[in-house]
């Protein structure tokens, strides 16, 4: 059966399409009530409005906003300066209105704060900074420039005059701190929002994660159980076999060299539940760092005699002892196979550490791995070989990260991958210090 990788379902903000689509119904509200007002004043018959000057104003939104209904239903993806350019085009069409209806005065002039609050909610601090201030200065600017309406200015004020009073100046002040508070605390609040939201991804991969790791731990301890008896049956067959052919030189080698093979899988059985029992009891010891290193070192040529590597250590690393999880070796044995599986023949491993942390720096020249699969090694099950199952990089994400560590991969020049392990190293002196 063909392995497929199945990818958590995260929860997502809504995108801007839908946000802009919000947009086109919000503005179709504003169109037949402004429509609606002008009726009004039409047939009311006192109030002198330029009604060209406005019909255009209002013509050119709707066809905007129709252009944009029908530009939704296509499969092109909505960008955030996008979005942004539909903000400023009704910006635009209705300080025009205002112009042409009283200006300052004009009872829809509040709407301003409507983009304000919109962008705050869905756009970046920057482009919603410009539409505050954008908004601010054409309320400004309507305040001084506008073709003026008796019916609209307040009873004590008078039309010839070109003083403001205190009516429309808190009117424009209400409005400015409006905006400044929205700008500001919307804007926190949205980024918070979206912080959250991508923290609840996390939360939820990580869960998923570990309910896999879990179900493998599982059926593992009861692979491991089972291998017992296989194991043993091997070695006594490869003892036979090197005594009746003793004679065979090539058959010898080969023969001690699956022997060496079946012992160390022996040895990684008892060791494992050696461990697990001793970090069960809280009797794990410390030890050297450089010895655990090399030990690891000495396991995986083991399992992978056929690997020519380069290993480096720094020469700035102390002479420190640390304690380690039973399963840290395993997940960076992992990470050894997938790079002696890319390229065999070519393995740059440097490693290094201090009192605080260790970091093995892995390096292969194989095939590399694509952009698209990276973001999501080790959530799921996904591999980048043909025979893989994807279980070594979840597995060994879900026992770094568990232990404070991180892993990450990414394209090593110029080809092939580079890895990286940083492991938090608990040292004697921190021991004695929990306890």
């Amino acid at each position: 059966m063909q392995n497929r990788s199945v990818l958590p379902t995260s929860f997502a903000l809504a995108d801007h399409a839908q946000h802009l689509s919000y947009w086109v119904m919000i503005r179709t509200l504003i169109l037949i009530l402004l429509g609606i007002a002008a009726v009004i004043c039409l047939w009311h018959g006192k109030v002198n409005l330029p009604f060209t000057q406005i019909l255009i104003a209002l013509v050119l939104l709707t066809s905007v906003n129709l252009l944009t209904f029908s530009r939704l239903r296509q499969s092109l993806p909505v960008t955030e300066v996008e979005f942004f350019i539909q903000l400023l085009i009704d910006l635009a069409c209705l300080s025009a209105v205002f112009y042409f209806s009283g200006g300052a005065n004009n009872p829809f002039v509040s709407y301003f704060l409507v983009p304000i609050c919109v962008s705050a909610a869905t756009l970046g601090s920057g482009l919603t900074l410009t539409i505050a201030a954008l908004s601010t200065l054409s309320y400004s600017l309507l305040l001084f420039f506008h073709v003026p309406l008796p019916i609209l200015a307040p009873e004590h004020h008078q039309p010839s005059t070109n003083t403001l009073n205190l009516h429309v100046l808190g009117m424009w002040l209400n409005f400015f701190i409006s905006a400044g508070l929205i700008t500001y605390f919307i804007v926190k609040m949205a980024r918070d929002l979206r912080a959250q939201e991508a923290q609840l991804n996390r939360w939820r991969e990580d869960q998923l994660r570990d309910e896999q790791v879990m179900a493998v731990a599982t059926l593992a301890a009861g692979t491991a159980h089972e291998l017992g008896t296989p194991l043993s049956t091997m070695k006594v067959l490869i003892s036979e076999l090197r005594e009746e052919y003793s004679d065979n030189e090539n058959l010898r080698r080969d023969l001690l060299l699956l022997q060496a093979q079946v012992n160390q899988c022996s040895a990684t059985l008892r060791g494992m539940v050696n461990k697990a029992e001793l970090a069960k009891e809280g009797k794990v010891t410390a030890e050297s760092v450089r010895t655990y290193c090399d030990n690891l070192l000495d396991r995986w040529r083991i399992l992978r005699p056929d690997i020519k590597a380069t290993i480096e250590f720094s020469a700035t690393n102390p002479a420190i002892n640390a304690v380690f999880s039973p399963t840290i070796a395993q997940a960076i044995l992992n990470l050894l196979n997938n790079a002696a599986d890319a390229s065999p023949e070519d393995i740059q491993i440097t490693i290094k550490w201090t009192k605080e942390s260790m970091q093995w720096t892995i390096n292969d020249s194989g095939p590399g791995i694509a952009e698209d699969i990276s973001a999501h090694l080790g959530k799921s099950f996904i591999s980048t070989k043909n025979k893989g199952l994807g279980i070594g990089l979840l597995l060994t994400q879900a026992t770094i990260n568990r232990h404070g560590g991180t892993v990450s991969l990414h394209k090593h020049f110029p080809r092939g991958t580079e890895t990286q392990v940083l492991l938090p190293l608990i040292t004697e002196a921190n021991v004695r210090t929990h306890e």
